[in-house]
């Protein structure tokens, strides 16, 4: 019986901190518009840009790059969590992972710093918020 109460009350007390001092939510800087860079595969240097949009309170993101011939094919998978961002299209083999900076004051995104996967290759690449592709 002595035990029971100590659980009890041990769930008691779990229960009431979790009440009382509820996990801030972290917000962060919207992803929407379009980011575009640089992107080097072997010898070929040519301009990406991901445009981001949501829909039904998910992101989407649509492709652009005038070297490889897309004007803006749709990701299969957006997934942004904390500054991290993932997106993927499997028919082109595609991988990108990135990573959000923030300015000095958290309220706005300067660039992000991320990796392009494709054909088992990986190609570092930094975008940069422009007010539409430039190609």
């Amino acid at each position: 019986m002595k035990q029971r109460s100590s659980i009890i009350l041990y769930l008691l007390i779990t229960l009431y901190s979790a009440t009382a001092y509820p996990q801030e939510q972290l917000t962060y800087p919207s992803l929407l518009g379009s980011w575009e860079g640089p992107l080097v595969l072997g010898r070929d240097n040519m301009n990406l840009a991901f445009t981001f949009a949501l829909n039904e309170g998910e992101y989407t993101a649509a492709l652009i790059s005038g070297g490889l011939g897309i004007y803006g094919m749709p990701a299969d998978t957006v997934r942004v969590e904390g500054l991290n961002v993932i997106i993927r299209i499997p028919r082109l083999d595609l991988e990108f992972t990135g990573t959000l900076r923030l300015d000095g004051t958290g309220e706005q995104i300067v660039r992000i710093d991320g990796d392009w996967f494709q054909y088992s290759e990986m190609v570092p690449v930094v975008l940069l918020p422009v007010d539409a592709p430039t190609f």
